[in-house]
């Protein structure tokens, strides 16, 4: 059980022998399945699990594998106040829409007193709000609305270095015998460290500065105005750590915490990824685990994933670690309409614990990176997603989701489909679920971090006030504020923020797309891309047209894993024995589709076009459409050897660990 000052109100579950009036309309012979088995003890019932209007499962201590997260720039998000600048209580004001659309877990960028020569990263004091954001009251005032509406919130930490106007920086500069001295990196040459690489390429010449009052250069891997602290320093650590105590005692549910590759330095390295910085980051995940369990560390690794690997350690590392490299490859591979790319990277890709995830997104608060990318791939991507030199920034492109997309519905739509199937828990950058624009004309990565557009009136209903905003709103004519807002989505059924939400209802109700197995699907065409996501009896077929063309094409589910059941345990008709018509239904249409005898499924697919086909809801389709079987979720295939035709009698981590092998593409059948 979690500490008592952290409780939240529980989610009261039905039963599994009797649904209340009005739960669903399922037959009488219904049959309830198993619960799913939870490490530590919990169990997750599946009429629990398919409360589509319920959020994450607040005894679920492994609820972030589930979750969709919501990435929120306080200052652009909701000004309450009249100040042009977003603030806490403006955010709180918005939890009921962030809910609506089917958000687990808000995660807030940087809040802490900054000068914002780094938009927050540079911190100037590690336990207190920035005062264009509110006080520390504020804060916790939008914590508990947030836990009241069954959602968490993390925050960002940012321990590898900090502002030049903190104050351990500035007693650290009087005299080389000052006790916070040995706070931060010195030298009295820019010889050291010779083999790490500059990360802000465009701006810094050097990962040392010259310090006049100190009479020494300091050491940053990103702006000098970011001195690095040095994690050699015992005491420092023991900063951290009590930063991690304060914020965990208000109540939060976790951190992302930011460039943790870069917290050590050695000669004859690249300072990156060293044995001394996980040997630390250890130290913070069983304080974590020791007193705050059920909380999470989402680690911020700009690296390829069998890098980020080490991050999660042997599960007593990291819970979490975004998988970068994927990301440019989902626009890759939608404007090569190839699908090769996206399965290069996941077949690089390594198995994790199984008490960790991967977090994967379409954009965020900085550039689109193309760090993880071939120099031939990068400059390809910048011919076609950067034409305009001011479309780029460092090693990426600083543009939104939607101009991306040259703000085509069906790429972008098709886009959200990949992130919310694939592995991985997705993030959703605020404003991207409305489609929102960018404004190139914006210097660094401003363009990117323009006021939310609430509705059409003046300031885009971001703030009640008449002061100058911190910035222009979007007010082009394809991308501002007066035709893109979320009253005019709200309004339209066919808007961008309902496909997401739906999508969000649909991906709830199937635990596979959080915690299960992941297999490559092999199609007539590499113009598709197809996977199944499988956990014991619930299984996912997604099929993706990544083409602007209609297409005709065969999928085959995986001989080497799959085979058409013979009637035994899986029902396909009404005494389970019935092959003359297996079908699966497209969870998202309810269009269905037929299996043939050898396991193909025959599809027409328009321009951009996919579909989430339930595995377990087939069977003989009588003339109403309605499922003669009673047991809704028996599956068209029969498990991986090893799994089981259920989960009865597995643990969460045994059904899990079976298929792992994320790289695996599946060979055609036989024909």
């Amino acid at each position: 059980a979690l500490p008592s000052k952290r409780e939240e109100k529980s989610i009261r579950t039905q039963p599994k022998s009797a649904p209340t009036e009005g739960q669903n309309n399922l037959p009488d012979n219904y049959e309830y399945e198993d619960s799913v088995i939870i490490p530590g003890g919990e169990s997750l019932d599946y009429e629990e699990h398919n409360a589509a209007e319920l959020s994450v499962n607040s005894r679920n201590t492994m609820w972030y594998k589930e979750a969709v997260f919501y990435e929120v720039y306080v200052r652009a998000f909701c000004d309450l106040q009249g100040t042009g600048h977003g603030n806490l209580a403006g955010l709180t004001s918005k939890l009921d829409y962030l809910h609506a659309l089917g958000v687990d877990c808000v995660w807030l960028l940087p809040i802490y007193p900054s000068p914002l020569k780094d938009d927050g990263y540079d911190v100037a004091d590690y336990c207190n709000i920035h005062q264009d954001y509110g006080r520390l009251e504020d804060f916790k005032t939008l914590v508990a609305a947030v836990h009241e509406r069954n959602m968490k919130i993390i925050a960002d930490m940012i321990p590898n270095h900090c502002s030049n106007a903190h104050m351990w920086f500035q007693e650290a500069r009087k005299s080389r015998d000052n006790p916070y001295r040995d706070y931060f990196v010195w030298s009295d040459s820019i010889e050291k460290y010779k083999e790490a690489r500059i990360i802000f390429c465009d701006v810094e010449p050097s990962n040392w500065t010259w310090d006049e009052q100190a009479g020494q250069y300091y050491w940053h891997r990103f702006f000098a105005e970011q001195p690095d602290l040095n994690f050699d320093n015992p005491q420092l650590q023991d900063e951290m750590i009590g930063v991690l105590k304060f914020w965990m005692d208000l109540g939060i549910d976790g951190f992302r915490v930011d460039a943790v590759p870069y917290l050590f330095e050695r000669e004859n390295t690249s300072c990156e990824n060293l044995p001394e910085t996980h040997h630390f980051l250890k130290r913070m995940r069983k304080f974590i685990d020791d007193n705050y369990p059920g909380c999470i560390l989402l680690a911020e690794a700009c690296q390829m994933p069998e890098e980020v690997r080490e991050y999660f350690g042997d599960g007593d590392e990291f819970h979490m670690g975004f998988h970068f490299p994927v990301m440019p490859r989902i626009y890759m591979g939608i404007k090569r309409e190839d699908s090769t790319c996206i399965k290069d990277i996941m077949a690089q890709t390594p198995a994790i614990p199984p008490n960790c995830q991967w977090v994967t997104f379409l954009r965020n608060h900085d550039e689109l990176t193309l760090e993880m990318v071939t120099p031939e791939e990068r400059k390809w991507m910048w011919e076609q997603y950067a034409p305009e030199p001011r479309m780029k920034i460092n090693m990426g492109i600083r543009r939104r989701l939607a101009p991306l997309m040259d703000n085509d519905r069906r790429r972008i739509d098709l886009a959200y489909s990949l992130l919310f199937t694939m592995p991985g828990s997705p993030i959703i950058y605020y404003g991207d679920e409305i489609g929102m624009g960018d404004n190139i004309w914006l210097n660094d990565r401003h363009g990117v971090r323009t006021p939310m557009q609430w509705d059409g009136t003046p300031n885009g209903g971001f703030t009640l006030g008449t002061n100058p905003l911190y910035s222009p709103m979007i007010n082009d004519e394809l991308f501002g504020y007066e035709r893109v807002n979320v009253e005019a989505n709200l309004k339209d059924p066919s808007s961008l923020f309902h496909c997401i939400r739906m999508m969000i209802n649909r991906r709830r109700k199937h635990i596979s797309f959080g915690h299960g197995s992941f297999q490559w699907v092999h199609a007539s065409t590499t113009k598709l891309a197809c996977f199944i996501r499988a956990f014991g009896i619930d299984r996912m077929l997604a099929v993706h047209n990544l083409s602007k063309d209609r297409l005709s094409a065969s999928v085959y589910l995986p001989s080497n894993e799959y085979r058409l059941n013979d009637g035994a345990g899986y029902v396909f008709g009404k005494e389970g024995n019935d092959m003359a018509a297996p079908k699966v239904i497209d969870v998202l249409t309810n269009a269905v589709f037929n299996v043939s005898g050898k396991g193909s499924i025959e599809l027409t697919l328009e321009p951009y076009q996919f579909l989430w086909l339930n595995l377990g809801e087939l069977g003989g389709m009588g003339e109403s459409g309605q499922k003669p079987q009673p047991k809704r979720r028996a599956s068209v295939v029969a498990p991986p050897s090893g799994m089981g035709a259920g989960l009865a009698g597995k643990t969460h981590t045994e059904a899990e660990n079976v298929g792992n092998n994320m790289g695996t593409i599946a060979e055609e059948p036989e024909k």
